[in-house]
């Protein structure tokens, strides 16, 4: 049994054609780094009894292990099977590729960002984006943020600082992250005045709670619940009326927003943003990552004298877009004008719109592929349910098909679960009735999943 010895030093294996073959991917303080950790692990174990020659053997291929591990991003490509399409711990939208190709050539070079090229002075970096909105819109003038939360903020703040702000007590909802209207009010230094009750929202409400101290009326889509049986709610053109006559902003938060009407795609109808505007709302709020299938942004749409203001408020600063998502949003917004070829170029209307008899097939086709990959497990096609998810129809399902995936022991599923989302490509799934489902409504291509299961 041979000791320390048998160890080599630092300069020893950084000198080694191994050695500089990892300096040159990883660079030489990262190696020296993980070599110096590993030879104190090493020590240890030959302190505890373990051979120096075995450790010694050992260490090169721990080494590069670690600097393998150390390098790999935690933000890898995976497969969404979990039957959400918009799935907000997942990343919400995946992109088009014109706004893939879009955001790249903005990294890849400089662009007039800010910068007027027909004058040669200084531009505004939502202009790039503001003609598109007006137009597929139908607003006056159109102003960008970095998320929705952040367009309800810097518009409460302008225009309920310091001034109340009036809301049904049935939309003062709670999203995920903590992000809760009275306290978004709060920090927007607006003070929150509660009218109706939780189930019912009256006209008379509105009327009798608006004062001189009224900055804006805030009516909210409750996008990721419903309150059903004895309700009542003012729709947004009555109150649309209520606050031109009491002289004060309307700001309507449509949450997840949608440009086009999601029935022609068998979907339950949502209220479109030209529908909003067409309403009378002064001001609306949407978002760009959920259904209208772009990066995260968050739009406020509206009157333009309300929308100057807006760009005024110190904060418009603190939440803009940087180039590359507005790129990705441009290209992203041009595909609306093309609704024929929607569904087909927008992945996001594309996974929602798709047949579940084509996803029925995909389910024969793949079970008996994927059962001779997981041969401890019995893998068979069923049906189930899909969700828009990111708060959007929260109580409405999509027929959809998948992967039914059972095995020994009651924690089958769960031991499978972990394998897969240990993979090279993890594959996320639900576990459901004592089974694995893997919904395959955003499985685009079969070998996408059969690959991930290879490894």
């Amino acid at each position: 049994m041979t000791g320390f010895r048998a160890l080599p030093s630092v300069d020893q294996v950084l000198l080694s054609d191994r050695g500089r073959a990892l300096i040159d991917a990883h660079g030489r303080a990262v190696v020296t780094a993980a070599l110096r950790a590993r030879l104190d692990a090493a020590r240890a174990a030959i302190k505890g009894g373990a051979d120096g020659e075995t450790e010694a053997a050992r260490l090169p291929h721990l080494l590069a292990a670690d600097l393998a591990a150390g390098a790999a991003s935690k933000l890898r490509p995976m497969l969404n099977l979990t039957g959400t399409v918009l799935h907000t711990n997942l990343g919400r939208a995946i992109l088009a590729e014109e706004a893939i190709e879009a955001a790249s050539a903005a990294m890849a070079a400089p662009l007039a960002l800010e910068f007027d090229l027909d004058g040669g002075g200084r531009g505004q970096r939502d202009d790039h984006l503001r003609g598109l909105l007006c137009e597929l819109t139908g607003a006056e003038d159109a102003t960008i943020v970095n998320n929705n939360a952040a367009a309800v903020l810097i518009a409460l703040n302008t225009f309920g600082q310091g001034r109340q702000a009036i809301v049904s007590r049935g939309e003062l909802i709670e999203i995920g992250g903590a992000f809760r209207m009275p306290d978004i009010m709060a920090r927007a230094g607006a003070q929150l005045v509660e009218v109706g009750t939780t189930n019912r929202t009256h006209p008379r409400d509105y009327e009798g709670a608006i004062t001189a101290e009224t900055g804006l009326i805030l009516k909210v889509h409750t996008s990721n619940y419903r309150i059903e049986g004895f309700t009542a709610e003012v729709p947004a053109p009555a109150l649309a009326q209520i606050a031109r006559k009491a002289g004060v902003v309307l700001l309507n938060d449509l949450g997840s927003g949608s440009l086009v009407d999601l029935a022609a795609y068998g979907l339950r109808r949502e209220p479109t943003v030209a529908e909003a505007v067409a309403e009378g709302a002064d001001l609306i709020t949407f978002s760009g990552d959920k259904l209208l299938g772009g990066p995260q942004a968050g739009f406020i749409v509206g009157r333009r004298d309300l929308i100057a203001q807006i760009n005024r408020n110190p904060l418009k600063r603190a939440v803009r877009l940087d180039k590359i998502r507005i790129a990705a949003l441009e290209a992203t917004l041009r595909l609306y004008r093309d609704p024929d070829r929607l569904a087909q170029r927008l992945p996001t209307l594309r996974h929602l719109a798709r047949p579940q008899s084509d996803i029925a097939a995909q389910a024969e086709r793949l079970a008996p592929r994927v059962g001779a990959l997981l041969p401890d497990y019995s893998v068979t096609a069923t049906d189930c349910a899909s969700q828009i998810g990111s708060g959007s129809l929260p109580t409405d399902t999509i027929p959809s098909a998948g992967l039914r995936i059972t095995g020994q022991g009651g924690d089958a599923p769960d031991r499978l679960s972990a394998r897969l989302r240990a993979l090279p490509c993890p594959v996320v799934g639900h576990i459901r009735d004592g089974a694995l489902i893997l919904d395959l409504r955003c499985l685009d291509r079969d070998d996408d999943l059969l690959r991930a299961l290879s490894a």
